[in-house]
């Protein structure tokens, strides 16, 4: 397989950030980095742009964590309570995602991007809970909300159901002549 050495002029997921000397497939580089304009290919002229890109590079991380410190500040002062809609002993119908937490803390005004909440798994009952929220690759925060039940809460239906179906009586059966 041929592979290229490229410079990289944005961050790229996975793969590096600016300034970063990266081996990729040609293929890859050809298609998708070279025509977006996400890298240039290594040569010893592109060579000198290295310095300035690492310059801009920690310019762009200093701002972020910045950033992301001032965000965690916010989310430690919210106070998130999700109503959701139960049935009979307070069982929720379907289940808190992240994507609701998500639509709250916009409602709140705090922006977080989707894919930073790590909810684990889906919250199934009511009141409070954590999720972690990483914000930057060196902060990361613990937010507490609850889950709260939208209509009042109905005590479970005891077993006389079955009971009252015992006691009917039984139809008899019409024999046929």
């Amino acid at each position: 397989m041929a592979h290229n050495e490229v410079l990289l002029l944005k961050p790229v997921d996975g793969l590096g950030a600016e300034g970063d000397q990266v081996r990729v497939r040609a293929g890859y580089a050809r298609n998708f980095l070279l025509p977006q304009g996400i890298a240039v290919p290594l040569t010893v002229s592109n060579r000198k742009q290295v310095e300035a890109l690492k310059k801009a590079r920690g310019i762009r991380e200093a701002k972020e964590l910045n950033g992301a410190q001032e965000l965690a500040e916010k989310l430690k002062k919210a106070n998130i309570a999700i109503a959701v809609k139960t049935g009979e002993g307070g069982k929720l119908f379907g289940a808190v995602t992240a994507n609701d937490l998500h639509d709250k803390l916009v409602a709140a005004g705090i922006e977080v991007e989707k894919r930073r909440i790590h909810l684990g798994q889906p919250v199934k009952t009511l009141g409070k809970h954590e999720v972690t929220i990483k914000l930057h690759p060196e902060v990361s925060v613990d937010l507490s909300f609850e889950v709260v039940s939208e209509n009042p809460i109905i005590p479970a239906a005891t077993e006389a159901a079955p009971a009252e179906k015992a006691e009917r009586p039984r139809r008899e059966r019409k024999e046929r002549a």
